[in-house]
């Protein structure tokens, strides 16, 4: 390193943010995940014992999946790459593995390539990948923000093993907090921060600690003092959006309700005021995906449609855009005909789930029988229907699906009760 490269790399390290600065560099420091990170879970256990295969670190942002691939890199043996998806080629992981093949010759060293963002890579670039990770040339792990069963390649996948990271809790967002307030004081800089402001900043994080981080740090460049009233005015969330007011978690119970009680007016203030406190559109987005299944059903099957298809807006669009669509889909589900049948359908049939039972021979597999007993086809009768015994003889008559007199729903029950008179016929 020549002096203005180690002048650069100083300059790079005092200008890098607060996150960066105190970004934990062992598994005992890192925060959260503990599920998947706990002393002797199996990644912990793999970690410390440098016997990593290819893992894809799958999570919202925030949630330390960066910070857990440069834990690995201090503590394996292995030499360490990275590669960011968004800007890498095809030729840049061909050097990559010529470097690597070169480490296994030279010197017996294994490679480990961390790639950010892996979902962003196009099939050819996956597909390049696949052989050397199959041969063992180089390990890799995988970051991405989408879910990597949509996202990367079967085979790739297949290789690799997926750890799903969750949201930070607000108290972990806390703690790392609280040590980077000890961090800055080690530093020389005489900050005060509130109790408060910590347990504002830690419930709005989202569960993002790279968020909350950046909003003590925005915090602390306009003055040593730092409160919830300027954390407020810094961070243009309206304090009322707190738990000790009616809060994210009151908001959003307030706005499902309304829909389900088919009250629009309430549902878009509720709405309105979620995102106005910056609330991420994409969690609402979600909520409402299962309103329309829970609360709706089959009573309008087309609310469904609607939910999920704003949700794919939202990701498209962003705000403040998406807020109109995200209003319309909160209309569309609080006018809709309700009925939560199917909800009560899956709880109900989830406690027999368990029991032992014995699936009718017919239904099976022609290759259970030689000679397999005859099972009648639908479509070969009049109206698409034949009686027929499909649930187990152990829960012959159970009622899960009871569709109600509203919406759609009046067809589907009408038809179902057309075809049991058929049966009842024969």
């Amino acid at each position: 390193m020549d002096i203005f490269e180690y002048q650069y790399s100083k300059q790079k390290e005092h200008n890098a943010p607060l996150a960066a600065k105190i970004r934990p560099t062992t598994l005992e420091d890192f925060v959260g995940q503990n599920a998947i990170l706990g002393k002797n879970t199996t990644l912990y256990n793999a970690i410390i014992n440098d016997t990593l295969t290819s893992l894809i670190l799958y999570g919202p942002t925030g949630t330390g999946k960066t910070t857990l691939a440069k834990i690995i890199a201090n503590t394996t043996k292995s030499a360490f790459v990275v590669l960011n998806a968004t800007a890498a080629g095809v030729k840049d992981i061909r050097e990559i593995v010529q470097e690597a093949k070169n480490r296994i010759t030279m010197h017996n060293r294994k490679t480990t390539v961390f790639i950010d963002e892996i979902h962003r890579f196009n099939k050819a670039q996956q597909d390049t990948l696949l052989p050397y990770v199959e041969e063992g040339t180089i390990t890799i792990i995988g970051a991405t923000t989408e879910n990597p069963f949509f996202e990367v390649n079967r085979a790739l996948l297949s290789r690799s093993m997926v750890f799903t990271f969750e949201t930070l809790s607000e108290g972990d967002i806390k703690k790392i907090l609280e040590r980077a307030v000890v961090y800055l004081r080690h530093s020389g800089k005489e900050v005060t921060v509130d109790e408060d402001a910590l347990n504002f900043l830690a419930e709005i994080s989202g569960g993002d600690a790279r968020y909350a981080l950046n909003g003590l740090e925005m915090a602390i460049l306009q003055g040593s003092t730092i409160n919830v009233k300027n954390l407020q005015e810094i961070l243009q969330r309206p304090i009322t959006y707190d738990k000790a007011g009616d809060g994210h978690y009151n908001t959003i119970s307030a706005f499902i309700k309304s829909m389900r009680g088919s009250d629009p007016q309430a549902a878009v203030f509720y709405l309105s005021r979620m995102l106005k406190a910056g609330e991420d559109p994409r969690f609402v987005a979600r909520r409402m995906i299962i309103a329309a299944s829970e609360d709706i059903g089959n009573a309008d099957p087309q609310a469904l449609l609607v939910a999920t298809a704003a949700a794919q807006a939202v990701e498209h669009v962003g705000m403040p855009e998406c807020r109109i669509v995200l209003a319309q889909a909160a209309t569309y589900l609080a006018t809709a005909p309700k009925s939560n049948a199917a909800y009560m359908a899956i709880n109900t049939a989830t406690e027999d789930a368990d029991k032992p039972i014995t699936i009718p021979p017919y239904l099976k597999g022609k290759t259970f029988y030689d000679n397999p007993p005859q099972y009648k086809y639908p479509h070969s009768y009049p109206n698409g229907y034949v009686p027929q015994q499909y649930l187990p003889q152990e829960l012959e008559g159970k009622m899960y699906y009871q569709p109600k007199d509203i919406g759609y729903e009046r067809k589907i029950k009408s038809y179902l009760e057309n075809i049991k008179n058929i049966g009842a016929s024969k």
